[in-house]
């Protein structure tokens, strides 16, 4: 994979981490708290995933 593939599922990623933040906050005062839940576990995977990319970006880019 090119480095542009890493670089756009990392700022994918991220950019789905501030969207979930914004919802999660949004959701706790709106006192909907099913789907602080749901909007919180998605942005963990989404973290998962950029993390697990930019590992293997790094691995790449300096092997």
């Amino acid at each position: 994979m090119g480095n542009k593939f890493y670089w756009i599922i990392i700022f994918s990623t991220l950019l789905v981490n501030v969207i979930m933040l914004q919802m999660t906050i949004e959701s706790y005062f709106g006192e909907e708290y099913k789907h602080v839940w749901t909007f919180s576990s998605i942005a963990i995977i989404s973290t998962i995933i950029c993390l697990i990319t930019f590992i293997q970006w790094n691995k790449q880019e300096y092997k």
